[in-house]
């Protein structure tokens, strides 16, 4: 089997998959408040075209696969989707990034489907805060999908909270002990360059070490988890006496760009090698002409080879992509 390694000797086995732009929540940090142009259908891939995406990856070494969107779960009928990804031969783990507002009528049959992990977006742990981050209302059918995918049996879920200094200070603490009630881990998250307005600063960035150390000082003490995938985007911790556990995805303060695993595949079937990557590669292109497998798998190798050291957020070199998060996929 090929292996998707680039130049810097980076081996890429985990495909991010974006299956719409839509969404049902307008975060800041993510998408305008109004007035968002969405793609047509026609233009977004069938599910054919992603399952083939996706085979073709799996012969060049890709296991893991994460749906993201825009919110997934807009997406109709998006468990069949899942069935059929989780049958490919190769593939040994698919999540789900949703802000679970559908998630209570549909995590039976998404679970039913084969999808086992979920990472929830949830910013804030009250209704108003909540609408502030969302120009939107839903905070209680966020929590009621959380419970339903506990019901569901899916292990594990995560929290994923963007932290912004100035607007979430107040939610660290609650979310500690969020995390210590739930047995759910609560990812922290530094905010990034993504937005749709191009009005983030790294002075709005609120770093994991100030979160460290403030939970560290009202809750408790915190320790590195044991036995970590020096790949995974999230460094785990958890209270020494054993209950509640938080990751930290540092992606500014502590970029893991040397360890990056991930390649990512948009909406409409463009594959990009970095969330903050200039260059796309166009796979649609390929998968509605006459592109064979072989066409594909070279596309893919090619994108990856030419991935670049790093998103250069801290240098004077770095340009904010064009994209916003929810047209690139979470």
């Amino acid at each position: 089997m090929a292996s998707l390694i680039d130049t810097f000797g980076r081996l890429h086995d985990n495909l991010r998959i974006s299956v719409t732009d839509r969404c049902n929540l307008r975060c800041f940090y993510c998408m305008p408040a109004e007035n968002v142009e969405f793609m047509p259908k026609a233009e977004l891939l069938t599910f054919e075209e992603i399952v083939r995406v996706a085979r073709v990856a799996t012969t060049l070494g890709i296991t893991k696969l994460r749906l993201t969107g825009g919110e997934p779960l807009v997406r109709k009928e998006l468990h069949k989707l899942i069935a059929q990804l989780a049958v490919l031969p190769g593939i040994q783990d698919i999540g789900l990034t949703t802000n679970a507002l559908l998630l209570e009528a549909q995590a039976a049959e998404l679970y039913a489907a084969g999808l086992r992990r979920l990472n929830i977006s949830l910013d804030a742990l009250d209704p108003t805060a909540f609408q502030k981050f969302t120009r939107r209302d839903g905070y209680d059918q966020t929590l009621q999908g959380i419970r339903a995918a506990q019901q569901a049996g899916f292990d594990p879920i995560k929290i994923n909270a963007v932290s912004v200094r100035g607007l979430t200070e107040d939610q660290i603490v609650p979310f500690g002990h969020f995390a210590r009630e739930t047995g759910l881990e609560v990812r922290f998250i530094e905010y990034m360059p993504l937005d749709a307005e191009n009005s983030w600063e790294r002075d709005k960035v609120l770093f994991a070490s100030e979160i460290l150390e403030r939970l560290t000082q009202e809750i408790g003490p915190l320790e590195p988890v044991p036995d970590q995938d020096p790949r995974a985007p999230a460094t785990d911790y958890q209270f020494t006496d054993g209950v509640g556990r938080i990751g930290f995805i540092a992606s500014i303060s502590q970029p893991f760009c040397l360890s990056c695993n991930r390649i990512r595949l948009t909406a409409e079937g463009k594959l990009r090698n970095c969330l903050f990557s200039q260059e796309e590669t166009d796979l649609r292109q390929l998968l509605r002409g006459d592109g064979t497998d072989a066409d594909i798998a070279a596309a893919i190798q090619a994108s990856v080879q030419a991935k670049k050291e790093g998103h250069e957020i801290n240098t004077a070199r770095f340009i904010q992509p064009l994209r916003p998060m929810y047209a690139i996929g979470g």
